[in-house]
């Protein structure tokens, strides 16, 4: 009681007398919260980058008792929701280029996941300590790379890991997460990756499992083998027991359109069975990746010395060729117009052109084999970034209908105007939420924005963010759901989404009134195993 008397001779202080300072405060917004649940009128308080209060449909009376705003942001009849969680990116090399990020900023994004397809930094703790010194405009955080673990023991060898090799390799991955990786990626159509068997990849997951990760995988095949290839990640994860994130979930060529039915219900089953897998996608019918896929996977072992060398024997064309003639005869197509060169450093002329075209354009016969001439031409010569278009939009839309379903771009930083890249690096989210929600309502509002923020937060263990939340990151988006819109399209991709009014990242406005505002508030993100969390 000693100590209650004095409280109780006190005055008494109330919010109404003394409201609590805060650095900016959005009213009148309808907040979609990340949940999935329909959107309500309120007002957020944001203070020292945290969101400190929600104030749920109450009239401005009563925040203007319980908070001294120094700014508001009146957000009538825009949404408010969390910040955009791309979880399937590749920046590494390109964070210098643009560290504003204005691709990813411009499209609601405020967090970025890369080290996907096998790729990534394997010092992790340095590279997030780099990031952090660099300062973004966007939150990331990374996957440790199995190819890049891969080439660190056995360089691109097409062999099996020795016992001491794999010991090794195990080593890396575990120190990697306890440096701070979010999990292990995969990417096996990838030169060393495709040469790996599954048992070498469950060794490493376990390590990953140990500190929480998530196992994200570009499978081996996504065509006609799709479901073989599924069925080795729903195995990895339950060997490795540790959650399975499968990358840009899709059907490639033409012969496979429709197959989505099938594959889906792969992953309906297995969650039934207690596995945790989910899944990405980009809202696209073309995909992205480097020319060289076009090139069986043995000619392309080892260093580029090795690959050109190969490339000159000419049994080895004979062998390419016919590869591309058969796969051409399984998606009924004729020629190579479906793969289109997106960068090319040796020859920026090819940027934008299909196969077909090149061929053409530097005056061969119109045939098969002048064009797989070109493809093998371009990887001796150090290769090319590609796009290639083959996906079934109604597969698209039965994909995105699925519940466990993230939105993510494949894409890293773009520099306006350099190359000729897919749109997906500037425009993926606005697509989803004009075509897919506003115009076709293959879903709603709610539910994309689930898919872009809680869902992914789940999944890759990301703390205080991906909901509106008191204490949650002030990771905000403010927008027109009636005017957000993609202006990125494969013959000009270099344009920024428009319709995102505001984008807060940790609190900061780093866009305002449509525009960026030069601030570079993100942060680096670490995983669940981190032994010093940052």
């Amino acid at each position: 009681m000693k100590f209650l008397i004095p409280l109780l001779l006190l005055p008494l202080l109330t919010f109404s007398q003394v409201p609590t300072e805060c650095d900016l405060l959005i009213v009148n917004g309808r907040i979609v919260d990340g949940t999935g649940n329909g959107w309500y009128q309120g007002a957020i308080a944001i203070h020292q980058g945290r969101i400190q209060a929600i104030y749920r449909n109450s009239p401005e009376n009563t925040w203007q008792r319980t908070i001294k705003p120094t700014r508001i942001i009146d957000a009538r009849q825009l949404i408010v929701s969390p910040g955009f969680i791309d979880v399937h990116t590749h920046l590494e090399g390109d964070e210098t280029k643009e560290p504003e990020a204005k691709n990813f900023i411009y499209d609601g994004v405020t967090t970025c996941i890369t080290g996907n397809c096998g790729s990534s930094n394997v010092q992790v703790g340095k590279y997030l300590r780099w990031v952090d010194s660099l300062q973004t405009s966007i939150n990331i955080g990374t996957l440790v790379g199995h190819n890049d673990v891969r080439k660190a023991v056995l360089g691109r060898a097409n062999r099996d890991a020795t016992p001491p090799e794999l010991q090794r390799m195990e080593s890396l991955v575990e120190k990697a997460m306890n440096e701070g990786a979010v999990g292990l990626s995969t990417g096996l159509i990838y030169i060393p990756g495709t040469y790996s068997k599954t048992p070498e990849i469950v060794a490493l997951a376990k390590r990953a499992a140990k500190a929480g990760g998530v196992y994200a995988t570009h499978m081996r095949d996504e065509g006609d083998s799709v479901t073989q290839a599924i069925e080795e990640a729903l195995t990895i994860g339950r060997e490795a027991a540790l959650p399975v994130e499968i990358s840009h979930f899709k059907l490639s060529g033409q012969q496979n359109w429709g197959r989505s039915k099938q594959t889906l219900s792969m992953i309906e089953e297995a969650r039934k069975q207690g596995l945790e897998v989910t899944i990405d996608q980009y809202p696209y019918t073309a995909s992205s990746t480097a020319i060289s896929t076009l090139i069986p996977d043995e000619i392309l072992a080892d260093g580029q010395d090795s690959i050109k060398a190969r490339l000159e024997r000419p049994d080895i064309r004979r062998q390419v060729t016919r590869s591309i003639q058969q796969r051409l005869k399984k998606r009924g197509l004729k020629h190579l117009s479906y793969a289109v060169i997106a960068s090319f450093a040796k020859d920026s002329t090819y940027n934008g052109k299909s196969i077909e075209e090149i061929n053409r354009m530097i005056g061969n016969k119109h045939k098969v084999k002048y064009e797989a001439d070109v493809v093998m031409d371009i990887v001796s010569r150090g290769g090319a970034s590609a796009v290639f278009h083959g996906m079934g939009e109604e597969d698209v839309k039965r994909i995105m209908q699925y519940p466990f379903n993230m939105i993510a771009s494949d894409a890293s930083i773009r520099v306006l105007n350099a190359g000729v890249p897919h749109p997906r690096g500037y425009g993926t989210n606005a697509r989803v939420l004009a075509k897919y929600v506003r115009e076709e309502k293959v879903i709603s509002l709610e539910e994309a924005i689930r898919r872009m923020t809680s869902l992914p937060a789940q999944q890759f263990r990301i703390d205080s963010r991906g909901l509106l939340l008191p204490g949650y990151f002030a990771d905000i988006v403010i927008f027109d759901e009636n005017k957000v819109q993609d202006l990125s399209t494969f013959d000009k991709p270099h344009a920024y989404t428009t319709g995102f009014e505001y984008v807060l990242v940790n609190g900061q406005l780093t866009v305002e009134k449509g525009l960026h505002t030069g601030k570079r508030a993100g942060k680096a993100l670490y995983g669940p195993g981190t032994s010093s969390k940052k």
